[in-house]
């Protein structure tokens, strides 16, 4: 972005401010909150830490749904810091239970939150999160904890509205910029819980970081991120310019397009529930998904990612979001009709882009 190509601007100056001050009230209407969204220099799963440990003490307990790679991850950063775990194990690819979190929480009334992911990336499964915030709402010492960094700027979450007391995104997904920022917003249950929280923290204390980043200060505790600060300045005026509204409808239209077209080519989805940012596919009986990928990649120049831990070598994953729009879909079908045949699959060509195409033809108005 050329904007982030600038010369370097100090990030101790009332310019920078000013840049920071307007970034930070754009990221929360995106957030859809009246609370303070919090940057962090960090990768997405630095605020997923915050998270943990500005929430809870050692020795608490939370429940957390592990559906596949990052759900995973909650339950390993808890345990690290000495707070006790209540695994909610969802088969991947399929989204959790509103029955089972409820039983959790029934089984569990102390717990001190539920830790969920919006969009499970590694089997492209979005989770309930709506549902899942009317059983925590009621619940004061209960926080929900909404992972949103594949969801955030993709689909509507509102976080005021439906009660989702913690939502943390990163900037390489929908905000469109290389990692390295997260952001974090939290209610006010969630502030009043940090009051009480033990765990120890010190770079990811995000009363500190609170202070700081409030208005009229309006800079980081800590060294920012401050090209992608300046870089999320501009993204965020992009996705105004759209409209929130129109945002989320082309990523709805760009999700089906991308599942029509794999569908087309005979390819299963991986998920019972698919999410809106990135559609994945199990690739053919025969087909090594790792050698695939790789050819995808290193030979034709288009990228995809594969699968992770047991669907390693056996899934493609196409993402479409941020910056994508209807001729990545075809370009990316059309990628994939191609290594197919590359790998001596057999593949009625142009079937895959085809059905996108129906999809897609509702993004163009009539000529």
């Amino acid at each position: 972005m050329l904007r982030m190509a600038h010369p370097m601007m100090h990030h101790r100056t009332p310019q920078f401010s000013a840049i920071f001050s307007e970034t930070k009230a754009m990221l929360e209407k995106v957030f859809q909150t009246r609370n303070d969204a919090l940057m962090l220099a960090s990768s997405g799963s630095g605020a997923m830490e915050a998270a943990v440990t500005n929430l809870c003490s050692p020795g608490d307990t939370i429940i957390y749904v592990n559906g596949g790679k990052f759900g995973e991850r909650w339950g390993k950063i808890a345990a690290k810091h000495g707070v006790n775990v209540v695994e909610i194990k969802v088969e991947w690819g399929h989204a959790v239970s509103v029955d089972a979190v409820r039983e959790a929480l029934e089984a569990h009334p102390h717990a001190r939150g539920v830790f969920v992911q919006a969009s499970e990336t590694s089997t492209t499964t979005e989770h309930p999160i709506r549902e899942i915030a009317a059983l925590t709402r009621s619940l004061p010492k209960c926080a929900l904890v909404v992972d949103a960094i594949t969801a955030l700027g993709v689909i509507d979450m509102p976080m005021d509205a439906w009660g989702l007391d913690v939502v943390i995104s990163g900037s390489q997904k929908a905000f469109m910029l290389p990692p390295g920022l997260a952001m974090i917003a939290l209610s006010e249950k969630a502030w009043a819980l940090t009051e009480e929280a033990k765990c120890p923290r010190f770079y990811f204390d995000l009363a500190v970081e609170r202070k700081n980043q409030q208005r009229g200060k309006d800079t980081t505790a800590w060294t920012p991120a401050a090209s992608l600060i300046i870089g999320l300045n501009e993204v965020l005026k992009m996705m105004f310019e759209e409209g929130l509204d129109e945002l989320y409808a082309r990523h709805a239209l760009l999700a089906r397009a991308a599942r029509a077209g794999v569908k087309a080519l005979g390819m299963e989805l991986v998920s019972k529930a698919p999410a809106t940012s990135a559609t994945g596919a199990y690739v053919p009986e025969g087909i090594d998904g790792g050698a695939f990928v790789k050819y995808l990649r290193d030979v034709m120049g288009v990228t995809f990612a594969g699968g992770q831990d047991h669907l390693k070598g056996k899934i493609v994953r196409i993402a479409h979001l941020g910056y994508y729009d209807a001729f990545d879909i075809t370009t990316a079908m059309s990628a994939i009709e191609m290594a197919l045949g590359k790998f001596g699959h057999p593949v009625n060509m142009g079937a895959g882009v085809a059905a996108a195409q129906d999809v897609l033809l509702e993004r163009f108005p009539k000529a």
